[in-house]
């Protein structure tokens, strides 16, 4: 390949092919930009975190009539039996704000919430179909389907369902996609990005382009980076998504005076089943075990150590596997009895499950190698008698059936593990993604450590610094990725029409 082959121009590059640069790429083209797609991963391996998600999407909506037009081909029956209610705009703020203790970037975060509903609807006319999220997000009370969490809305398919809508929307209109190609460098001419440096299968390829995008994701994969950020015990964690988001895009651009922003010691880490492999893997999917609302969780001491009930787990579940990284030997056990393990969803019931069942409650626990056997019978026996019955069990709402006088009592959803056959799902901790990285502007614009906008670069999805602190709200990442991707591809498309018209 010569030189001039290798140094090909476009008008944007895009780094990452996950949701955010693949909705950055189809943004870019549809504005009329040539565009080039990034991809470190082969081809079979493509699609980034965004792959292994389940493809849920937080948005704005006003009631059934915003959820029909995202899913027209539901059926009168279906409206009829499922109450979609409502999450309002200010609903999703306060709730973003909120649970960043009100440390997120405000001017970010509202542009997230403003732009949710219609970047749905963009994504929908790309060839991107939905769904409600039945099974995940509902419970049939009274014979309706009820949603709970403010989580309605899914990609058809999963994330791997949502990736490959966009893979080939991008191609059809007209973006090369190259792969097994990692960025080594930023170009930089006077001051305004120009291209990147990337090497493939150990050959270095200068790539020149009118603006960059930045989609790679966070360094939730680099086991160096987690201890150095999140702490101890951090490079131990089992990797959820993908083996190739290192942090090379916010190492390389911090390099170049990007701004660090966001919470460089928080992370999305939630229960993960304790067999799974050591990195994501797409034929494996639904490793994570979040409907710990619906049972009691306990640790090798055979103790509880959270409140399974504190809120819906769309709420909570992203701390869990901090919680968990905290017991003895960073393990643990999540239990539930024939009255919910009913409920429980689809990644509770795949073949690669640590799943054990018993009969009766002894059996059970004596079935659990490394626990104390002795002490989960008596936290087992304590946690039934305490509950308040006055209350009725009510999984759709947060309804009140509490224990009363444990050391930490569950607040809500309270059901004696009392009928058998009786379930124990071994788990450990899984990291989904780093809360750290690069400060951009509500126009995706990558920002200085000066403050200012650096020209020529833009950045969208994980890599993004300054939405979540602490905690997170699920489903919000797919749609902070969509709203800014979508965002940063126009910004860059523009700009690089800018620099052609200047340079004519």
């Amino acid at each position: 390949m010569s030189a001039a082959e290798n140094d090909e121009a476009v008008d944007v590059i895009v780094v990452g092919a996950g949701n955010a640069a693949l909705c950055a790429a189809i943004s870019a083209a549809e504005n009329g930009a040539r565009v080039r797609v990034l991809e470190r991963a082969p081809a079979d391996r493509r699609g980034g975190n965004s792959a292994f998600s389940g493809g849920a999407f937080r948005v704005a909506y006003d009631g059934a009539a915003d959820i029909h037009a995202l899913v027209p081909d539901l059926s009168a029956s279906d409206l009829a039996n499922t109450d979609f209610g409502s999450y309002a705009r200010e609903r999703f703020l306060d709730e973003l704000m909120e649970m960043s203790s009100f440390r997120a970037d405000l001017p970010l975060v509202e542009r997230m919430v403003e732009r949710s509903l219609e970047t749905l609807q963009w994504m929908r006319s790309h060839g991107v179909r939905f769904l409600p999220s039945y099974g995940r997000q509902t419970y049939k009370v009274d014979g309706r389907q009820i949603f709970w969490g403010g989580l309605t809305i899914e990609a058809a398919g999963g994330g791997f369902g949502l990736v490959e809508s966009l893979f080939a929307r991008a191609e059809r209109l007209g973006v090369r996609i190259d792969y097994e190609h990692r960025i080594e460098d930023l170009r930089v001419e006077d001051g305004v990005v120009t291209g990147v440096l990337a090497m493939h299968r150990g050959l270095p390829r200068p790539l020149r382009a009118g603006a960059v995008v930045l989609g790679a994701g966070g360094f939730h994969a680099n086991a160096a980076w987690r201890a150095s950020y999140l702490g101890n015990g951090w490079d131990l964690a089992k990797v959820r998504g993908s083996r190739y988001n290192t942090g090379d895009a916010i190492r390389i651009a911090m390099a170049h005076g990007a701004r660090a922003h966001g919470h460089w010691s928080g992370c999305h880490g939630v229960f993960y089943d304790a067999n799974a492999p050591q990195f994501g893997d797409i034929a494996l999917l639904d490793q994570q075990k979040n409907y710990f609302t619906l049972g009691i969780v306990v640790n090798t001491r055979g103790e509880r150590f959270i409140d399974e009930g504190e809120d819906f787990r769309n709420y909570t579940y992203s701390r869990m596997g901090a919680e968990l990284l905290r017991q003895p030997g960073g393990r643990g056990w999540q239990i539930f009895d024939a009255q919910t393990v009913g409920m429980l969803p689809q990644e509770y019931r795949v073949k690669h499950a640590s799943r054990i069942h018993g009969d009766t409650l002894e059996a059970l626990v004596a079935r659990l190698e490394g626990v104390d056997r002795a002490r989960l019978l008596r936290t087992i026996a304590d946690y039934n008698a305490a509950i308040d019955d006055s209350k009725a069990f009510n999984p759709a709402i947060k309804d009140g059936r509490c224990t009363r006088g444990l050391a930490i009592d569950k607040s809500n959803w309270s059901v004696a593990l009392s009928q058998g056959p009786f379930v124990a799902y071994e788990v450990t901790t899984g990291i989904t993604c780093t809360y750290a990285g690069l400060a951009i502007d509500t126009e995706a614009q990558v920002q200085s450590v000066e403050g200012e906008a650096m020209p020529g670069l833009y950045a969208a999805g994980e890599l993004v610094g300054g939405l979540y602190y602490t905690k997170y709200p699920g489903g919000a990442g797919l749609t902070s990725g969509s709203v800014f991707g979508r965002i940063a591809g126009r910004a860059a498309a523009l700009h690089a029409r800018s620099a052609r018209v200047a340079q004519v």
